[in-house]
Order: C-alpha cells, then structure tokens, then sequence
C-alpha cells in the first residue's frame, strides 16, 4: 500500500474512533452521571 492510504485509512479510523467513543459517552452508561443544566436552572 501507499503511505497516503495507510494515513488516510489511520486518520478515518481515529476519526471513527472519537465518534463512537463520544456516542458511547452521551447514551451509554456513563450518562447517568451527566446532568441537564436547563433543568437544574429552571424559572
């Protein structure tokens, strides 16, 4: 393979990566420690 490919496939692959991480951050598990601060700030 090409080194252009190898880097375009790791910079996709990294890209990906934070994409599912931040998904996994918003709906997973640990979105029970998340707080909403339009509720905590109510009028």
């Amino acid at each position: 393979m090409e080194p252009a490919t190898v880097f375009i496939i790791s910079i996709g692959l990294v890209v990906v990566g934070v994409a599912g991480y931040s998904v996994y951050l918003s709906f997973g598990p640990p979105s029970a420690q998340l707080n909403d601060p339009f509720e905590d700030h109510e009028d």
